[in-house]
């Protein structure tokens, strides 16, 4: 799965490196691969000045999630490789250029069971992060793991939650104006007006979960042929959409081509102000949850200094800072009022603690039941 990341403007664009004094090679490191976008440039000086010693702030920026994981990835290939070419005395000399190294990587929690299963990561110290309590159980609940990536409540801690958005239903208002409903849920999609109008992301978990979510079930349902009619709905659902796209689906829908999408927000909010005629809504029976984390590379030895970072994030005050300068959610529950939002982010931005309460993470489930998640969505696609 890939989540897109629109950039929000320079002033939340990160620096690769910040702060560096005259004795900079004697100075501490903090090295952090983040998701571009995704840390207000403003709060780096913020951080600095809560140490009691200058050190080096070296963020990375970069644009795709998906390249994140890569990296992580990469860094254990090579780590592999350099250690088997110690072992060699005879062999070749180990030449594959070392990726940078970095003491945390922002990783998305759809890639969090893949880190975990193959040792790309490794656990956070519970002891060390004294702003833990500030969490609430649901982000907890999130990311603690057993050692094959499944949710365990008994598990560790294996990342630290600091963003999130949501997958969202964004629509053209002149289009649907002069219906006598407007859409508040995932059953609005099946609606005889929208037929061939809508687009959907091409993701079996949001596809099957939307329409789980419709017949009063859980996106994470761990047995779908027990689920009543639910193939009848995703082919009726079918017949309504125009086209699956995971990246290009907002462009139709500023044209008029299509109605109705269905999105990420970090996707949406970047683009609202400038299309006056789109609106947004969450549905009210709850919708699809995502989450930008703290995560530490397997290769790390624990280090004070970004145990301190993860606990700022996670302070009220910076919380918000980066929640509103970056356009998402927080996982710390802040004083965000709707006069701190622009009213055009409001109903992404403001968050419903009914409609949250019913909304989801998309937990990894076994592989047979992923399949039935795929062997679904490819069927519907054909019908």
């Amino acid at each position: 799965m890939r989540r897109r990341s629109f950039l929000f403007g320079t002033s939340t664009l990160l620096m690769s490196q910040l702060l560096v004094g005259c004795n900079a090679s004697q100075q501490p490191q903090l090295r952090i691969q983040v998701l571009k976008g995704s840390i207000p440039g403003r709060i780096l000086n913020q951080f600095q000045k809560t140490l009691s010693s200058k050190i080096q702030l070296k963020f990375s920026p970069v644009v795709q999630l998906e390249e994140l994981f890569k990296r992580l990835q990469s860094l254990q290939k090579y780590q592999t490789g350099a250690k088997k070419s110690e072992g060699f005395k005879l062999s070749l000399p180990f030449t594959e250029s070392q990726p940078s190294k970095s003491d945390l990587v922002t990783l998305g929690d759809f890639w969090l069971k893949d880190a975990i299963q193959n040792k790309l990561i490794q656990p956070l110290s519970r002891e060390q992060l004294k702003n833990w309590s500030n969490l609430s159980s649901k982000w907890q609940e999130l990311v603690k793991r057993n050692n094959q990536g499944f949710v365990d409540q008994q598990g560790q801690i294996w990342a630290a939650p600091y963003r999130w958005g949501s997958t969202v239903i964004v629509y053209r208002r002149d289009k649907l104006e002069n219906f006598d409903w407007e859409l508040q849920d995932w059953s609005d999609l099946w609606r005889e007006e929208l037929k061939g109008r809508i687009s959907l992301l091409n993701q079996s978990r949001e596809v099957v979960g939307l329409t789980l979510k419709k017949l009063g079930k859980s996106y994470n349902s761990d047995n779908l042929q027990k689920v009543p009619s639910l193939e009848q709905e995703l082919q009726m659902l079918n017949k309504q959409v125009k086209f699956y796209d995971s990246t290009n689906y907002l462009e139709p829908l500023i044209i008029g081509d299509t109605w109705v999408a269905l999105g990420w927000s970090n996707d949406v909010v970047s683009i609202l102000s400038r299309y006056p005629q789109l609106s947004v809504i969450i549905p009210n029976s709850g919708t699809a949850i995502w989450a930008d984390l703290w995560v530490q590379p397997a290769d790390k030895i624990q280090q004070d200094l970004s145990n301190k970072w993860i606990d700022f994030c996670w302070k009220p005050e910076i919380a918000k800072q980066i929640a509103l300068l970056t356009k998402g959610n927080s996982p710390i529950t802040t004083d965000i009022a709707a006069s701190d939002i622009p009213q055009t982010l409001q109903k992404v931005l403001l968050t419903n603690p009914q409609v949250f309460d019913k909304s989801e993470f998309l937990l990894p489930l076994s592989k047979s039941i992923s399949e039935q998640y795929d062997s679904l969505f490819n069927k519907m696609k054909i019908s």
